[in-house]
């Protein structure tokens, strides 16, 4: 395991594709292969981790501008935006302990290797034909016939196949640093 969050690859698709179910059965089986794995999760939506009136929320209320809470089995630093822009991946991959591979989960307008979760059935179109830095898809329909060559294409029902291409990507892409990974 090197300096940094590890190698970077981000898991993209519409919502209600899957992303977050794929992600918490891969994640367990690289954990389980002795792979130590971060995630990052992009949401559009507020971030709650405790009850307004917790301790922790009150402090950051009160006009915290980060606020860390820690047991003896977890710790989280919750930090206020207020009126600061949202920070760019790369700052926040810096922030990562160091992994064997960093998993962003969203993010698809990053150009950093990705893996696109597909379902035709959602009615939306897929993203690879428009992204080219989309290395495979994971999807419960047939390759069409004009997926570009050298797309991965892989079954959303078979998690050995894909942990298999994870792995294998792990293991012959570019030496990059994240910083390199992530252009801003």
């Amino acid at each position: 395991m090197g300096q940094g969050p590890g190698p970077v690859l981000a898991v993209v698709g519409w919502s209600g594709s899957g992303k977050t179910t794929l992600l918490e059965q891969l994640v367990a089986r690289l954990a389980q292969d002795g792979l130590r794995v971060n995630i990052v999760k992009h949401s559009h939506h507020d971030i709650e981790l405790e009850p307004p009136r917790k301790d922790s929320a009150r402090l950051r209320l009160a006009g915290a501008a980060e606020v860390m809470i820690a047991s003896p089995y977890r710790f989280a630093i919750m930090r206020e935006l207020r009126a600061e822009p949202e920070p760019a991946l790369n700052a926040l991959l810096a922030r990562l302990s160091p992994a064997d591979l960093t998993l962003v989960e969203g993010y698809k307008w990053e150009s950093l290797p990705k893996l696109e979760v597909h379902r035709p059935s959602l009615g939306k179109p897929p993203l690879f034909r428009d992204d080219a830095t989309i290395l495979a898809v994971v999807s419960d329909a047939a390759r069409p016939p004009d997926a570009r060559a050298g797309l991965a294409w892989l079954d959303l029902n078979d998690l050995g196949k894909v942990t298999d291409w994870v792995c294998g990507w792990l293991k012959t892409r570019p030496q990059v640093s994240a910083d390199e990974a992530v252009k801003d």
